[in-house]
């Protein structure tokens, strides 16, 4: 099986990073290098301008790809979408100069937008029952209103810094997007397929929670449990020094609630408290 990747830009580090944590260390890599194996002798990588895995999936170059939902609806393949991997989001937004008076979709009827992104575009207008005139760029999108190309835009945006420096306001959202695992139809359900669609399923799981483990009195078991906002309840084992007024308890919980879980466990009477990353977890 050979999995599309981004070679490069914003999206290539975090996706070589996933596969990494997914336990498909990427071997004899090179600059500029197009293929590469993995660990598993049955799957290796395709590196590919991010815009242009989808093609890549669709005609049968690489089985899966992993590429922002943005470039999949703009190619207009049919692709399974798998698993939306959690980075890489942006927004894809319509709009106009600040000080003009588009201040609402409707207002750009008869006139002209400039985007990277036609399908899309005219898809959304065509939504909306919006008749404009939609003109493809390959760059500087932002600058297209200030220069008589256009009346409004539209484009990517993460903070909308960029909108911002060029006067221009968002005027409606066209298209939230982040980074998915897309499959062909015909190997969407294959065994293999599967398995990295799991593999990276289980690291995403993992980003947030923490593993805690310690030991408590016996006799506070119900407080520690109380306390414990774990998956399924805390495990609880004796402990191995043969104290049977101690058991040794493990769970895993949200990373945002440690701080103040910790300083409960620790009232409550739980010692020796250990918090650790947890690098995949299969639900």
């Amino acid at each position: 099986m050979r999995i599309a990747v981004p070679n490069k830009g914003r999206l290539h580090e975090p996706t070589i990073d996933l596969l990494e944590r997914a336990g498909l260390h990427i071997e004899n890599t090179a600059d500029r290098q197009l293929y590469a194996d993995t660990v598993d002798p049955d799957v290796s990588v395709l590196f590919a301008r991010a815009a242009d895995i989808p093609e890549y999936v669709a005609d049968g170059a690489a089985d899966v790809g992993v590429t922002g939902l943005d470039q999949a609806r703009e190619s207009g393949h049919d692709l399974v979408d798998l698993l939306d991997l959690g980075y890489g989001r942006c927004r894809l937004v319509l709009a106009a100069p600040e000080d003009g008076d588009i201040t609402e979709p409707e207002d750009v009827a008869g006139l002209t937008v400039a985007t990277e992104f036609p399908r899309i575009t005219r898809e959304y207008f065509e939504r909306k029952g919006i008749d404009c005139e939609v003109v493809e760029v390959t760059g500087a999108t932002e600058l297209t209103p200030h220069v008589d190309m256009a009346d409004a835009i539209v484009d990517i945006t993460s903070t909308g810094t960029t909108l911002q420096v060029n006067r221009l306001a968002i005027v409606d959202e066209v298209l939230a997007s982040s980074v998915r695992l897309f499959a062909r139809q015909d190997v969407a359900d294959d065994p293999k397929v599967r398995q990295v669609t799991t593999a990276f399923e289980s690291v995403i799981a993992a980003e947030d929670k923490r593993y805690l483990m310690m030991n408590a009195p016996r006799e506070a078991l119900a407080d520690v449990k109380e306390v414990l906002p774990g998956m399924g309840g805390p495990t609880v084992m004796d402990v191995a020094d043969g104290d049977t007024e101690q058991v040794a308890v493990h769970a895993v919980v949200d990373e945002r609630a440690v701080f103040e879980v910790i300083d409960e466990l620790k009232r409550v009477g739980a010692s020796d408290v250990l918090v650790t990353e947890i690098e995949r977890l299969v639900e």
